[in-house]
């Protein structure tokens, strides 16, 4: 890797332990110091930042982690940047390796498009430009008025596959969903393995649905629309019993998807792959959430290991359940960063990437 050009800067906007390693990585790769800034709360939870180092005609690249305290996190970055661009700084660069809110990006009834909103925030703070990976729907670079680079960690993901699990090439990709079935695509055609997608969900017995206690039945409102019009009412959807299209017998199972979060549909993916013959199970993941019980959730369960990459904060998650594993991505990013700050192309970090990545 080539050196990059002075007036280089990088920051990282909090004082998050696995931020600091994320920084502390890219800094070393590229062959700098870490800026010196200081960020932390008021006793009144206001957050505070102090730049104690010239920026001035500088190129800044602000990183920055989301841990449990999201809306903390993304205040941080926005004061971060405003202060740089109030203290003339040549360009400020985001490095956001997951972008927050970014499951809001869809009108859903009287809701709002929060990362929309975000973006908009950023690019008002004084953001030129934004370095993120995986974002869960691409049309989220629309959002921006400035560039997005939205790097892939499949690369890291897929090398990871053919290295530490035993007997891959045994081994199907699996789609936990149909909506995540051109991701497993992908996997399944560069590694020339079969694919399973699983369609449906468990019935429950007990369910008032089943047993006919969910009342009173849907009925037309004629009183709500003008008596001359006609309106049809949209058949509801009902999903059918769990069906796994795809043969996962004897085979080792590789879930894979962007976000691994709420880990209740992995989990019961996980039972519906066991009951249909699957020997060992792995969960492939760009951003590790992980909230609430999932480690100890997924330290009981049928998954054998969970691998997602250090976009995240996640040590202490690791510590909870020893199944979660990590790949490092900050040789990708180091690597984006010297690029830009450079006026390189971009192109070799997309080569053989298709959009389904």
């Amino acid at each position: 890797m080539n050196a990059p050009k002075g007036g280089l800067v990088i920051f990282t906007a909090n004082s998050n332990p696995s931020c600091m390693e994320l920084g502390k990585r890219i800094s070393e790769r590229l062959g700098v110091m870490l800026g010196k800034v200081q960020v932390y709360q008021e006793t009144n939870r206001e957050t505070r930042v102090q730049i104690q180092e010239s920026v001035r005609g500088k190129d800044i690249f602000i990183i920055q982690t989301v841990s449990k305290d999201v809306n903390t996190a993304i205040m941080e970055l926005l004061i971060m940047v405003y202060a740089c661009k109030t203290s003339c700084a040549r360009s400020i660069i985001g490095v956001i390796p997951y972008f927050p809110y970014s499951k809001q990006c869809k009108m859903r009834k009287r809701g709002s498009i929060v990362s929309k909103l975000l973006a908009s925030m950023m690019c008002k703070a004084g953001l030129n430009h934004l370095i993120t990976m995986d974002l869960h729907q691409k049309e989220i670079q629309g959002f921006f008025n400035i560039p997005v680079d939205n790097l892939r960690a499949s690369p890291f993901l897929l090398q990871y596959i053919q290295e530490e699990i035993p007997d891959y090439r045994n081994a199907v990709i699996v789609a936990k969903s149909p909506s995540s079935a051109k991701r497993a695509q992908s996997f399944a055609e560069r590694l020339r393995l079969g694919i399973a997608v699983i369609h449906g969900e468990a019935q429950d017995a007990e369910s008032d649905l089943v047993d006919g206690r969910h009342s009173p039945p849907m009925v037309k409102n004629i009183g709500a629309i003008h008596p001359s019009l006609d309106i049809p009412l949209l058949i509801p959807k009902e999903k059918p019993p769990i069906t796994v299209v795809g043969d996962v017998g004897g085979r080792i199972a590789i879930i894979v998807d962007d976000i691994i979060d709420d880990v209740d549909s992995f989990l019961a993916a996980a039972d519906t792959l066991k009951e249909r013959g699957a020997y060992k199970i792995y969960v492939m993941a760009t951003h590790g959430i992980l909230s609430c019980h999932a480690p100890r959730l997924i330290e009981e369960s049928a998954i054998d290991e969970v691998v997602v990459t250090n976009t995240i904060p996640h040590e202490i998650q690791k510590l909870q359940c020893p199944k979660i594993k990590t790949v490092d991505i900050s040789m990708i990013l180091s690597e984006a960063i010297r690029r830009i700050h450079n006026g390189e192309s971009m192109s070799y970090l997309f080569r053989n990437i298709g959009v389904d990545d």
